[in-house]
């Protein structure tokens, strides 16, 4: 869920709340644990999920990865994949990172490319130079 949904979706919930709470004139403890619970759901649930792919990925150990005009390769201690340009449907770039999208429908994320692994902003430049010669901003 976005930030701006869970933003909305949040103020939406503790305005319920309060006016449900205000307009009996007490507290109502299920709703308090409710709302909490909810409160701690929509707030955790992005660092929890980060948390099992970490789990499901982490044994491999460090992921190294070469972007050149051939395409993409990522290796680690225990696999390698080489991914040709001919299967991103494009990129697209946030404060942080590149992220490369994949053509497959059912997959929603191929690729992404932390900013901080760069030397350099010469690099970020480069990079970006090359997505944008091998591929499309969406």
């Amino acid at each position: 869920m976005g930030l701006v949904l869970r933003s909305v979706f949040l103020t939406l919930w503790v305005a319920q709340w309060l006016l449900g709470t205000m307009s009996r004139g007490r507290v109502d403890v299920f709703s308090t644990v409710l709302f909490l619970f909810v409160v701690l759901i929509v707030g955790g649930y992005p660092r929890l999920q980060a948390a099992q792919v970490q789990r499901l990925v982490g044994w491999q150990g460090e992921y190294r990865t070469v972007v050149s005009p051939a395409g993409i390769t990522t290796s680690s201690d225990h696999s390698t994949l080489i991914q040709k340009w001919s299967v991103l449907q494009g990129y697209r770039e946030t404060r942080g990172h590149f992220v490369l999208l994949s053509r497959d429908p059912n997959i929603m994320c191929l690729e992404v490319l932390p900013k901080q692994g760069l030397s350099t902003a010469d690099d970020v430049d480069r990079l970006r130079a090359l997505l944008d010669r091998h591929s499309t901003r969406v």
